[in-house]
């Protein structure tokens, strides 16, 4: 017996392995999280120093795997056993092990969420291709919800790898047909395209970020076009709500920039799991 048919035949198995598998890769998002931008800049600063003929000094290594993770406090190397999802933070108390600064709680609630969002792909879709590629793409939009909220940047390498992606599942029909989704990649880039430069010609300001192109093409391309009314009226009505109530409660200037990648980020997942009953009640279906 394979392991394919193991998970399927033994459901609470499925669910279980899906569970620690999310935790696992909630806990390495959290470093995505934090280095990807700071990668990028990296890389910016070495095409501007090319641009301007300027030598450069060699820099350390800085990506994904190196250096290894530390304290930024006292430098502190962390650990594996300093490293286990959820439960390290709760043992050390959400502090580091050798200065006691605090670790943010940000880092175990990334983890648990990626653990539920992983446990409900396969609790919906079970060990299918479907169930693994909801656990995919519920990992990517974690992190580029997060890297937006921190940065308002949404890398190009984690967007168009995502539209790709939809795009190879859906040539077996995973999740949308084949030409469904190639519409939809193209109509969600040009739809928040032709949004932006309709507010840059009125107002002469930008509205939002190109990155935000990609994620909804991004979209398109895994749930295909009839899902994008929804998501665009999804992410819109949320931003404007919390874009309102900063502004009232917060102090929060119209003109500091809003992201909005995680609207659509979570109206990418509502519509995984409840694409049809949600159009159905926004009258889009």
């Amino acid at each position: 017996m394979d392991l394919l048919t193991l998970l399927q035949q033994t459901p609470a198995l499925a669910l279980t392995l899906a569970l620690l598998v999310g935790l696992c890769v909630g806990s390495f998002l959290n470093v995505v999280i934090f280095r990807v931008p700071k990668m990028m800049e990296i890389e910016w600063e070495q095409q501007a120093a090319e641009l301007r003929g300027e030598t450069q000094a060699e820099r350390p290594a800085f990506n994904l795997m190196t250096p290894r993770s530390h304290c930024p406090g006292c430098g502190h190397a962390i650990g594996v056993l300093e490293n286990v999802p959820l439960l390290s933070w709760l043992v050390l108390r959400g502090r580091c092990s050798s200065c006691g600064m605090r670790i943010p709680v940000r880092y175990p609630l990334v983890e648990a969420f990626t653990g539920l969002l992983s446990f409900v792909a396969i609790w919906k879709f079970g060990p299918t291709a479907a169930g693994g590629g909801a656990m995919l793409l519920g990992f990517f939009l974690v992190a580029l919800a997060f890297i937006d909220l921190d940065t308002q940047l949404l890398p190009d390498d984690m967007t168009l790898l995502l539209l790709w992606l939809g795009l190879f599942l859906n040539l077996w029909g995973v999740f949308a047909p084949l030409q469904s989704a190639v519409i939809g990649a193209i109509a969600g880039y040009l739809a928040l395209w032709s949004v932006y430069w309709l507010f840059r010609l009125a107002t002469g300001r930008e509205g939002m970020g190109y990155g935000d192109f990609k994620l909804l093409a991004a979209l398109g391309a895994w749930f295909g076009w009839q899902a994008l009314p929804a998501i665009i009226l999804l992410s819109s009505v949320v931003g404007a709500c919390v874009g309102i109530a900063l502004m009232v409660f917060r102090r929060h200037g119209r003109e500091v920039p809003i992201p909005f990648g995680p609207y659509l980020a979570g109206a990418g997942l509502l519509t995984l799991y409840f694409g049809e009953p949600l159009s159905r009640w926004i009258g889009l279906a």
